[in-house]
């Protein structure tokens, strides 16, 4: 008898997607995140570590990133009918990484929403593509969740209006977190979403990035007028958002090319430049060598 009840009980736990326990955050008057873990993505979390977003509209909301599976969309969009009952009419990817829009297909499926976002997206992914959230998650968790191809590609600034709200999408044009990087600003609110342009309460991953980019894409985005700033992994969306990021990021860069002035060569350079004043972050000890080397290889014969 016991053996039948844990065997219906193991069948009962691998039955059921990962329960994200999702609740929204107000950031702004009309303006609903949900804050992922500051963690690599692990079966632990669902993949749940970086963040999506609401903007209400007169008749529909808006998403800035939809998440890490098609799961996670359909428990985010089931928490936000707590806040109103509307239809998604539009999705912003911010970039190409996995982890912002595999939960696209539910918002397409469901509501045929529009999707926006880079041509990385169609160029990197297919409808036979094993993402990383693929050989991260159970095939429980990940169950539904499709590639779907982005309908109309952000190469240059594009102003949407949507019921009573105007945003406007920037792509920054540089190689920054990604090659291709959009950030998204709601004017009325003054609210700004960064994508992971900015990240806070963490280390950054920069494997597919660029450090000059990056402060370059900073320092666009700080020649908006904002109030509210939601960075793509982070919870701090204060006016020292972005302050974290801009310290890492300059002071990488110094002591990189400090480094290499010094003669320092690659396979030094990590033991080197240590960046201990982020050795408490989280994914400090995952990801800080790794920028360092891809810095050093960036600014190697860099010249101002």
């Amino acid at each position: 008898m016991l053996k039948k009840i844990v065997i219906i009980s193991l069948t009962t736990a691998c039955a059921f997607a990962f329960n994200y326990d999702l609740k929204p955050q107000k950031v702004s008057e009309n303006v609903w995140c949900f804050f992922g873990k500051t963690q690599m993505p692990l079966k632990e979390n669902g993949g749940f570590m970086s963040n999506s977003c609401y903007i209400k509209t007169a008749d529909s909301y808006v998403l800035i990133d939809t998440g890490a599976s098609y799961s996670f969309a359909k428990q985010a969009y089931e928490a936000m009918q707590k806040i109103q009952k509307l239809p998604v009419s539009t999705v912003i990817s911010t970039h190409s990484h996995d982890d912002h829009w595999l939960g696209n297909n539910f918002y397409k499926e469901k509501f045929n929403a529009k999707i926006l976002g880079p041509s990385l997206i169609n160029k990197e992914y297919n409808k036979n593509s094993v993402t990383r959230m693929h050989q991260v998650l159970s095939k429980e968790d990940i169950k539904g969740t499709k590639f779907v191809p982005v309908d109309e590609i952000i190469n240059e600034t594009k102003t949407l209006k949507i019921g009573n709200k105007e945003i406007i999408i920037v792509p920054t044009g540089l190689k920054a977190h990604t090659s291709e990087d959009l950030f998204v600003y709601l004017p009325s609110e003054k609210v700004l979403f960064s994508g992971d342009i900015i990240m806070n309460g963490r280390v950054t991953s920069n494997r597919d990035g660029s450090v000059i980019g990056s402060l370059k894409a900073i320092e666009m985005i700080n020649s908006k007028k904002w109030d509210v700033l939601v960075p793509g992994h982070g919870v701090d969306t204060s006016k020292t958002a972005a302050d974290e990021m801009t310290n890492y990021f300059t002071l990488l860069k110094q002591r990189v090319l400090e480094a290499i002035e010094n003669e320092v060569t690659a396979a030094e350079i990590s033991k080197v430049v240590t960046m201990d004043e982020f050795k408490n972050k989280p994914l400090y000890e995952e990801l800080n060598s790794k920028n360092v080397y891809d810095a050093f290889r960036e600014l190697e014969f860099y010249e101002e």
